[in-house]
């Protein structure tokens, strides 16, 4: 009874996950245009923007290649989450892996399907299933939007290397399906690393057993 309790608490934070994210990027997709700052507060901003590579913009290797990576990790992980259920592993745990799934497939979803989907936003609000979209399949955007600039200031000129630099706090523009990878992967690593270590262990100690027995056959 706790194994199927756990799986459908990973399929609640899973499915709840994909719709918040899904839902906020559609709207901004079809709200507003590429640069446009909507100012909440002094320290929140939605802030439209795309990313077309890694975390923070970095472009390292072909789309298609990240589009597939993301996918071969999501399956991955999405594997050990179902083995970590059958096994009856703590259910914080279990929460904190599909939120780190939930997150992942949902940037997949942008890369896949947006470029399709969508025309871009460039000095326009992006229309939706109109004309052939703005990028080939696997070749889509992340769409970014929170941003928090919680506080900033000049450095002194008298400071080395960076006096009278501009220093702003906190710079990265992410959505829903970052904070989710985020939030996952800090409190597993915070209240799990038990669990974690015990998963990684314990497949080790299998290993070694399986060859000790053939080994003695």
């Amino acid at each position: 009874m706790s194994k199927l309790k756990s799986g459908h608490w990973a399929i609640i934070v899973i499915v709840l996950v994909l719709i918040v994210d899904q839902v906020s990027k559609i709207w901004v997709k079809t709200h507003m245009y590429m640069g446009e700052d909507i100012v909440i507060t002094n320290w929140f901003h939605i802030f439209f923007t795309e990313n077309n590579g890694m975390a923070y913009g970095i472009e390292l290797f072909d789309k298609i290649f990240l589009t597939l990576f993301r996918i071969g990790a999501v399956a991955l992980f999405s594997y050990y989450l179902i083995r970590c259920i059958k096994k009856g592993v703590k259910k914080g745990f279990i929460i904190c892996l599909s939120l780190v799934i939930a997150g992942a497939f949902g940037n997949i979803i942008d890369c896949v399907f947006y470029g399709r989907i969508f025309s871009d936003s460039y000095g326009r609000i992006a229309t939706m299933f109109q004309g052939d979209g703005y990028a080939p399949w696997f070749y889509g955007r992340v769409v970014d939007m929170l941003y928090f600039p919680l506080f900033q200031f000049n450095w002194p000129e008298w400071v080395p290397f960076i006096g009278g630099n501009h220093y702003l706090f906190f710079r990265p523009v992410f959505n829903v399906a970052d904070s989710a990878i985020t939030v996952g992967v800090a409190l597993m690593l915070l209240f799990y690393r038990h669990s974690l270590t015990h998963e990684l262990e314990s497949s080790d100690e299998k290993k070694k057993n399986n060859k000790d027995e053939s080994e003695n056959n």
